[in-house]
């Protein structure tokens, strides 16, 4: 799968117009200088020769250099996934502790008020815009009511875990407003078809009440969809990233992403790929463990 995917995408950063070269040339250089540029950075060479070459350099563990600032690409990466890592695991989090139990509330409150109000967010929070909620959230807490930092992981100079916090806030509600809205959905309708099965009858029946039902036995049926949703949550997580840390000066690999984009530094570009690549295969591996630890049966199927 990484190597489908390192093909792809290097033939469509080949494809994309723009050239690294120019970053370079002065109004002073003579053709022949842009000439050793594009050797010295082995563009010159054909598309299928550099991806061989690009190749072995990965396997060997080189991902090579940066065409803009030439340091190595790998210590750009380590530098950065940390801050992609957080800010995707928070919203992870969140997305998983408000979802399952709005849904849970909702399910148990079927076409209520309290359901009606939780369908129009979830709807809301499907369609947003992400940019747009990021500048709305900045120019409320930030700009008007002063409550939280609008752009960076830190304030200069300061490095308490508060600090951290406040800057993640904004991100992190961003982040997660997509799944959160998408759990919710899920675990309502999850719920609403196990508290229609015979067991659920039989609970109430012997004295159980409403939310003893609800969260020790119909959560524990209804949450199995959500492992899936969390491993299919993950390239939305990888893209919004890339998103959300552009708008709120996130330090992450997305930052670096896009910034890597507008100058065209192939290298870079490649790394992030092939690492958000990995990411989501793993995320969805780890998703189908998980799936068959949390209902047995799926062992048994298999």
């Amino acid at each position: 799968m990484l190597i489908v995917i390192s093909i792809v995408s290097f033939s469509l950063i080949k494809l994309a117009p723009g050239d690294p070269v120019q970053s370079f040339i002065t109004p002073a250089m003579s053709d022949n200088d842009i000439l050793r540029i594009r050797q010295n950075l082995g563009l010159d060479r054909p598309v299928h020769i550099q991806y061989i070459q690009w190749l072995k350099n990965v396997i060997t563990g080189n991902l090579g250099y940066s065409l803009i600032n030439h340091r190595p690409v790998l210590n750009q990466i380590l530098e950065r996934i940390p801050a992609t890592l957080g800010l995707m695991g928070s919203s992870l989090l969140l997305s998983i502790l408000v979802g399952i139990p709005l849904g849970l509330i909702s399910a148990a409150n079927k076409n209520k008020w309290i359901d009606n109000i939780s369908t129009i967010f979830s709807y809301v929070g499907i369609s947003i815009p992400s940019f747009w909620f990021a500048m709305i959230l900045i120019y409320t807490f930030s700009l008007k009511l002063n409550l939280l930092p609008s752009i960076g992981m830190r304030t200069v100079g300061v490095y308490t875990t508060w600090d951290l916090i406040k800057h993640g806030i904004m991100p992190t509600i961003v982040l997660s407003l997509q799944n959160v809205a998408v759990i919710t959905r899920y675990i309502r309708s999850s719920t609403i078809s196990q508290l229609k099965e015979d067991y659920v009858m039989v609970e109430y029946a012997s004295g159980a009440s409403k939310a003893e039902v609800l969260y020790k036995y119909v959560l524990k049926n209804s949450i199995l969809p959500v492992i899936t949703i969390v491993g299919m949550s993950l390239p939305s997580l990888v893209s919004g990233a890339f998103i959300t840390e552009t708008v709120f000066g996130w330090p992450g690999m997305g930052q670096l992403g896009i910034n890597s984009i507008f100058s065209f530094d192939y290298p870079v570009i490649m790394a992030i790929t092939m690492f958000s690549s990995l990411l989501l295969i793993i995320g969805n591996l780890l998703s189908d463990i998980l799936y068959g630890i949390a209902d047995p049966r799926i062992k048994e199927l298999r």
